[in-house]
């Protein structure tokens, strides 16, 4: 068997402990949550724990930081004047659908809501984080607007309604009832109705 590189064998170890954090953080809490019990989770031992993250709210700031990559990785899709409009945002709300129902993305929600519940300053912080960032959604609408191709709104706003819409079937459940993923065609149908009413309401005839 070919032995394993170093750096993957710690990149390994790594994602073991933050694997181990996640899940210890959702069955007992960040304040019931011990380096111990991470380090045994993870089957490594605890100055192994400690070498990759000095304290236990390091290791929570990294589980937030992978869920803010995660969201920041959605802005990739720019706004095209010579696609329609349907087209381009279907794609843009299949992205965000497929974000949503990602298992590990569902676990880094979980574990960063509960905590945000308990402790109401993370939540503050974490939506301050989060608004220093203009989300692709935000910045296609306002591309949409200035090309003519939707009314005059406030582009926040909408993509908080339209988010909103997705997450009152493809993310709420899940995180907060435990409820399986949608099937693909219930993706596809929640998607697409939410772009048509989208535009029924905001595209220019």
């Amino acid at each position: 068997m070919e032995p394993i590189a170093p750096q993957r064998l710690t990149d390994r170890k790594r994602q073991a402990i933050v694997d181990a954090a996640l899940a210890e953080f959702r069955a007992s809490g960040f304040d019931a949550t011990s380096m111990d019990k991470i380090a045994l989770a993870a089957g490594v031992s605890k100055r192994t724990v400690y070498n990759h993250f000095p304290s236990k709210d390091d290791l929570f700031n990294h589980i937030l930081q992978e869920l803010w990559d995660s969201a920041a990785a959605l802005q990739a899709v720019r706004y095209q004047p010579n696609v329609n409009l349907r087209t381009q945002l279907i794609e843009l709300l299949s992205q965000k659908m497929a974000l949503m129902q990602d298992p590990y993305f569902l676990d880094l929600a979980r574990v960063a809501i509960a905590e945000g519940i308990l402790r109401p300053e993370r939540a503050r912080e974490m939506v301050e984080k989060l608004s220093d960032k203009e989300g692709g959604m935000v910045a296609w609408m306002r591309s949409a607007v200035e090309d003519g191709k939707l009314k005059p709104l406030d582009p926040v706003f909408a993509s908080h309604l339209v988010q909103g819409q997705l997450k009152a079937f493809a993310f709420w459940p899940q995180v907060t009832m435990g409820q399986e993923p949608l099937d693909a065609a219930s993706q596809q149908a929640l998607v697409a109705t939410t772009t048509d009413m989208f535009l029924a309401y905001y595209a220019k005839p």
